[in-house]
């Protein structure tokens, strides 16, 4: 396996104000064997409210589906665990950036640039879905990438946050635009609104006791593809909790992969304690101190109780029903 980070901006090209150092990356896991085989890309976009990018739903999945003969990558884009500063459009243009660089180097990555799929997570299929009802609005100021297509060829969201309505995770929301953004903003990031005959095929799963985004998410979206006429596939499994990845044995016993996808959330962190922090609430303040205590050098924190869970078995097989789906789509 070959596995590498690459840098997606520039540093002139990313002025995201709370980055505190950080740069939007992509982890790569391509194969390396059979050079000549031309394999179907599957770019890994982990959730986290859009306050983080959680290591459970990156590696790990990214790993699955390397091991099923597709070049993976996990996406790393902005986020804000000081709620501080609103994202508005950047998660969108990393996305639109990503996307861009995999399929301009598809030959170099011994990838199909035809077929590509976003696979995102609870905000992290958020950003997947903007990116697919919106990619003809987003222009990179890079000419030649902009030259390409950021069309993702197929979407994969799970357990998504798609909606800023009724049942939308409003925490997700103000992470992204504000407790007061504009109504232009919420109604265009509502994502059920602006599906087309162009939204790419969607393939998308939750759980109907999903405890943190209702279920109606990805029944909205589901129904407004039908609408459509986009292809779809919608699996609402009878029961399980929201986060539960890629739901594998590996999966349950804690073995997420390296959790690189942090490495913003220990800048903002750091820049908090240092006084740095751009706008951040007293209130946030607290709460981060106490949610991120200092630790002595080399000190790891444990990792937290898994407690008995049940595997959900049904679940578990949303790779497998992905596969055939594609079959069908691509």
């Amino acid at each position: 396996m070959k596995h590498f980070r690459e840098n997606i901006w520039q540093e002139q090209e990313y002025n995201y104000e709370a980055g505190y150092g950080f740069m939007p990356n992509l982890r790569f896991y391509l194969h390396e064997e059979d050079k000549d085989a031309i394999r179907p890309f599957m770019l890994v976009v982990p959730g986290g409210g859009y306050c983080m990018v959680v290591p459970p739903e990156g590696e790990i999945v990214a790993k699955n589906f390397y091991d099923r003969g597709m070049n993976c990558a996990v996406l790393t884009y902005t986020t804000d665990i000081t709620m501080s500063v609103p994202l508005l459009h950047q998660p969108l243009n990393d996305i639109s950036r990503a996307l861009r660089i995999i399929r301009k180097n598809a030959d170099k990555f011994g990838s199909d640039p035809k077929r590509i799929a976003v696979c995102g997570f609870s905000a992290g299929a958020h950003v997947c879905g903007s990116l697919g009802v919106h990619y003809s609005d987003v222009k990179d100021p890079d000419p030649e990438l902009n030259s390409i297509s950021n069309r993702p060829d197929v979407l994969v969201l799970s357990y998504p946050v798609i909606t800023s309505g009724e049942y939308t995770h409003i925490y997700s929301m103000w992470a992204l635009l504000g407790k007061d953004g504009p109504k232009e903003e919420y109604d265009y990031f509502s994502l059920e609104k602006h599906v087309t005959e162009n939204t790419p095929p969607a393939f998308i799963w939750q759980t109907v006791t999903d405890d943190l985004v209702p279920v109606e998410n990805s029944a909205l979206f589901a129904k407004a593809c039908r609408e459509k006429k986009v292809p779809f596939a919608y699996y609402a499994f009878p029961s399980g909790f929201h986060g539960l990845s890629i739901c594998s044995e590996k999966w349950f016993s804690g073995e997420f992969g390296e959790p690189y996808t942090m490495e913003q959330v220990e800048l903002a962190v750091k820049a908090v304690k240092e006084g740095r922090g751009v706008r951040v609430s007293e209130t946030r303040v607290k709460e981060l101190l106490e949610q991120f205590p200092d630790r002595k050098e080399g000190e790891e924190l444990p990792p937290p109780p898994m407690g008995e869970i049940p595997h959900f078995d049904d679940v578990a097989k949303w790779p497998d029903l992905l596969l055939t789906f594609l079959s069908r789509v691509w």
